[in-house]
């Protein structure tokens, strides 16, 4: 038996629709210039209050817009349907090994979220309920998933890791191809019923599946009644984790105010004659007004291993405790690794934000153990990569 199985209705792009997902920018204005670069870029239906033509809209209010341009797109032959296929997929670059994955469907019911929850799923953040919202209303309105859910193969990577790279490598041309913004190629290929079809789908399914990237999707799979959500399955061989900072846009204190705070607490505060970097594990930098700073923050040897990691840290000590901030504060914005430190450093310059906290990156060991564990990591600690691609496998809903 496997968790995972073909998308009953697919529509799968004929190119020119592919995107970013919708939670990969560190700044809204940054979705509105794609949709005007590209107006048939999937963020137009994922993010319709950002398109160029709804702006000033609310996302709920926009939400017809989204309908609209689905539609159009469809009918205009941006899309084809096809019953009952996985999608191969692998992503290629110059310099990189590839990556591969399969679009399929998993089962909703498999999801868990605790050592005490049975499932195959795990998912392992915390997360941000209004966002959940977005996805289940935005789901509602078009009956179609729009983007998929990057699940990490554990026990039988290597083998389905094979598997994908013959059968790509077999499959002629194919069905489209997209490039991204960092360059990486894209490429699909449909794969109907068959065994072919079952042999792939047993091994994507065959073990503990981790959320690699889209823990909200997941959970509004789960708060919307869906018996499954659309998912990549990918390798531990296909990814690796960068770093996943902070930006705060304004600080309620003082900056030496906020130093001071840290050393109470017992961190150790170091400032630097040089640019603020991303560090190495169990220190974090800190840059502000053109300062560099190295912290390390206090551990707590009372509580788990996990919330001791450097973005729980973070997240209790600096912005809950210094700062008097929620994770879900609008003046704290998560940035990911396809931002450098100098462009977080270049934020703070601009006057667009006031802090940068610069954090080291999971380590796959310890996204590992956390998992099997079935702990659950900080909001927004792991900026996996490269990242399945939004608007090229589609699930209609019904």
């Amino acid at each position: 038996m496997t968790v995972v199985h073909p998308i009953s209705r697919a529509w799968v792009t004929t190119g020119g629709t592919g995107a970013q997902n919708y939670d990969e920018f560190a700044d809204d204005t940054e979705i509105t210039s794609i949709i005007a670069d590209n107006p048939h870029s999937s963020l137009a239906v994922e993010m319709p209050h950002l398109a160029p033509e709804s702006l000033g809209k609310s996302f709920a209010a926009a939400l017809p817009d989204a309908v609209a341009r689905l539609a159009l797109e469809r009918a205009e032959g941006l899309y084809t349907p096809a019953d009952g296929v996985v999608v191969l997929y692998r992503i290629t670059a110059a310099g990189e090994p590839p990556a591969y994955g399969l679009w399929s469907l998993v089962d909703t019911g498999q999801i868990s979220t605790s050592a005490d929850e049975p499932g195959l799923v795990i998912r392992n953040e915390d997360v941000f309920l209004e966002k959940v919202r977005e996805r289940v209303a935005l789901a509602e309105a078009v009956g179609t998933l729009l983007s998929p859910v990057l699940l990490l193969q554990t026990a039988r990577g290597d083998q389905l890791h094979a598997a994908l790279a013959a059968a790509t490598d077999a499959a002629g041309v194919p069905a489209a191809t997209d490039v991204d913004q960092t360059g990486r190629t894209h490429a699909i290929w449909v794969l109907g019923p068959g065994p072919q079809q079952d042999e792939l789908t047993a091994l994507a399914g065959g073990g503990e599946l981790v959320v690699a990237d889209g823990n909200h999707r997941s959970l509004a799979a789960q708060t919307a009644g869906l018996p499954r959500f659309l998912a990549v399955v990918t390798t531990p061989a296909s990814v690796a984790i960068q770093p996943y900072n902070r930006l705060v846009s304004e600080l309620p204190l003082p900056l030496d105010e906020l130093l001071a705070r840290l050393r109470a607490v017992g961190a150790t505060v170091t400032e630097v004659p040089r640019p603020a970097r991303i560090p190495g594990k169990g220190t974090v930098e800190l840059y502000a007004a053109g300062r560099s700073f190295t912290v390390g923050l206090p551990v707590d040897t009372t509580l788990a291993d996990v919330d001791n990691l450097d973005h729980a840290l973070v997240e209790r000590v600096l912005l809950r405790d210094a700062l008097g901030l929620d994770p879900g504060d609008k003046r704290i914005n998560y940035v990911g690794g396809d931002y450098p430190a100098e462009w977080l450093r270049g934020e703070v310059d601009a006057g667009r934000s006031e802090l940068a906290v610069l954090i080291a990156p999971v380590t796959v060991d310890d996204f590992v153990r956390v998992n099997l564990e079935r702990q659950k990591l900080p909001r927004k600690s792991t900026w996996f990569t490269p990242k399945a691609r939004g608007g090229l496998v589609l699930a209609q809903l019904d």
